[in-house]
């Protein structure tokens, strides 16, 4: 079946499409990908194909050894444990440059009510505002190269994600009152608190992402949520 697209070059929209065919678990990890596939699902030139798998490889969404075909990548334990702590390292630095301001942007506001709205109509996938809500924060820094690597970062979340799609691993009552606690902690100026938090936070997903994908959860995952703990009081 020939899949439609709306085209602004020819190599980004085939691009795009199979990176929403990859997040929606329609390719599913491992499946292989060929020039000659991607030629005849979009009718395009094998060049083109060429390209846009070439690009996939690039952005991590493919994989491929020593010239064989490309495979859609197989996110592991080991995978997501370097994925979170990357976005850890990054995102603390984040958070402090931020909370010496006392400045967050609304669109983390924004991405947040929205993850709290889904939640209170029984909806459990939130990984695109849970992802906005971090992305509008690096972006607030005005860094064009900073945003450029995190946006790479966060794609990988986002497999991480697909992967685990009709599971219930990440709360996300937990996840919006982390998101507005690192808010408030960033209003108030507090860095280190708010680095604190974010590494509570990601660590929990990691190790539970983890453990849903064949690994073993590491002790971070039962860390009771501190921001939850504190509302009760």
């Amino acid at each position: 079946m020939v899949r439609r697209i709306t085209v602004t070059s020819v190599v980004d929209a085939v691009v795009n499409d199979l990176k929403a065919l990859v997040l929606a678990n329609e390719l599913a990890p491992g499946t292989a990908l060929t020039e000659n596939d991607v030629a005849e699902r979009y009718e395009v030139a094998r060049a083109t194909a060429k390209a846009a798998i070439e690009r996939l490889v690039s952005d991590k969404v493919l994989e491929r050894s020593n010239h064989r075909t490309a495979r859609v990548v197989m996110i592991g334990p080991d995978d997501v444990r370097d994925i979170y702590n990357t976005r850890i390292y990054l995102e603390s630095e984040v958070l402090r440059r931020l909370a010496r301001t006392r400045h967050y942007p609304i669109e983390s506001v924004r991405a947040n009510e929205e993850i709290r709205a889904m939640w209170m109509q029984g909806e459990w996938n939130i990984s695109d505002p849970d992802m906005r809500f971090h992305t509008a924060l690096v972006a607030s820094l005005k860094s064009r190269r900073t945003k450029k690597i995190y946006q790479s970062l966060a794609f990988e979340v986002k497999l991480c994600m697909a992967q685990l799609q009709g599971t219930q691993r990440l709360s996300p009552e937990i996840i919006i009152a982390e998101h507005a606690k690192l808010l408030e902690l960033i209003g108030a100026g507090d860095a280190v608190g708010a680095a604190n938090l974010l590494d509570e936070h990601l660590s929990r997903a990691r190790e539970l992402l983890a453990e849903s994908l064949g690994g073993v959860a590491g002790p971070e995952a039962f860390v009771p949520c501190s921001a939850l703990l504190e509302s009760v009081h």
